[in-house]
């Protein structure tokens, strides 16, 4: 019998027949091994580290990534299969989205670079060779899928131009201090803003500038380090987390907070979602809850419990009828998003 792949035997269970026994590796693989003769056919496969990045195609809720040590996967949400395995051995994807058309997945990884794949068949379509210092931490790409705009360990956040044959930087912007959590474009492709662990989030102009002084529009401030920031889907305000485990909304011209809400009660909030309609917040955390929240009302609704480490990011299908979140342990939850019209109608 040869080696199960990488990663050391971690479980066996006998099946019914008593024929054939699955073993369980420390990779996360799922093997069935044949008794009579030992041989061995692979099964099922998940991530076996810390998963940094989950995302939905726009407008589509079948499909979804994740990204982890050594790979990105993308999945079925329905079946719960793994339709695609993208590896990059002895490197780690810290970010990644997908762009507005579906047709390219941008990661960031922890040798600095950003490489772009095609999601049907995991190619590498282009790499930007020494994008970030330390790594790419956060990646956005414009919904005409002309600009890229990457965070990385280093504090930077550059403007890229890109295209399927060149990718040019068109700015670096150095006034954060510390590593880039996130970075979010908004509908209209005009401007973008960016989370960091310096307690800073800094509101930035995409359209065509000149200096690193001209881009920048405002920022807000708090005593935190900043790990989530997103656009209400009207626009008007912000919502940011981070250490301070608070959930903020802010004035989206003034940058002035205008509520602040404990989103736990004893850990850091690492993790925001927003539903299309902006009418619901999910948070996560090193608390390992998953909560929901009506966006208006300031309140959680429901929580889900079942991972056994802290979240890392969480996402609402664009259809709202999943949650998907995960965490520093590996997992991978899949939770079904409350019917709430039919909640208020009993009511």
């Amino acid at each position: 019998m040869g080696k199960l792949g990488a990663g050391a035997i971690t479980s066996l269970s006998l099946n019914a027949a008593g024929d054939h026994v699955f073993a369980g590796t420390s990779r996360g693989s799922i093997y069935l091994v044949a008794l009579d003769n030992f041989e061995y056919e692979l099964r099922n496969s998940s991530h076996f580290g810390r998963i940094n990045a989950v995302a939905f195609p726009h407008n589509y809720s079948e499909l979804f990534i994740t990204s982890s040590v050594n790979d990105i996967r993308v999945w079925h949400a329905r079946t719960r299969n793994e339709l695609l395995l993208i590896q990059v051995p002895q490197l780690e994807c810290l970010s990644c989205v997908l762009s507005k058309d579906g047709k390219c997945i941008v990661s960031g990884w922890s040798d600095g670079k950003v490489r772009a794949f095609l999601p049907q068949s995991g190619r590498l379509l282009w790499t930007i060779n020494d994008a970030h210092n330390g790594g790419v931490t956060a990646v956005a790409v414009s919904g005409d899928g002309s600009r890229l705009v990457s965070g990385g360990m280093d504090g930077k956040v550059r403007v890229w131009s890109i295209t399927l044959d060149q990718q040019l930087m068109l700015v670096s912007l150095g006034e954060h201090k510390a590593k880039i959590t996130q970075i979010s474009i908004n509908r209209g492709d005009t401007e973008f803003v960016s989370a960091s662990h310096d307690g800073s989030c800094i509101l930035w102009n995409l359209v065509g500038n000149s200096g690193e002084g001209s881009w920048r529009i405002n920022a807000l401030f708090a005593t935190t380090q900043f790990s989530s920031i997103l656009y209400h889907p009207d626009e008007s305000q912000l919502i940011t987390a981070g250490t301070d485990r608070k959930i903020t909304y802010w004035d989206a011209v003034e940058n002035d907070a205008i509520r602040i809400v404990d989103g736990s009660d004893s850990a850091a909030v690492n993790a925001l979602a927003l539903s299309q309609d902006g009418e619901w917040i999910v948070s996560g955390g090193d608390d390992k809850v998953v909560k929901l929240w009506n966006y208006d009302e300031g309140y959680y609704n429901y929580v889900g419990i079942g991972h056994s480490g802290g979240i890392t990011r969480c996402q609402v299908a664009p259809d709202r009828k999943n949650i998907v979140s995960v965490g520093d342990e590996g997992a991978i939850m899949i939770w079904k998003f409350p019917d709430v019209e039919a909640l208020k109608s009993e009511a």
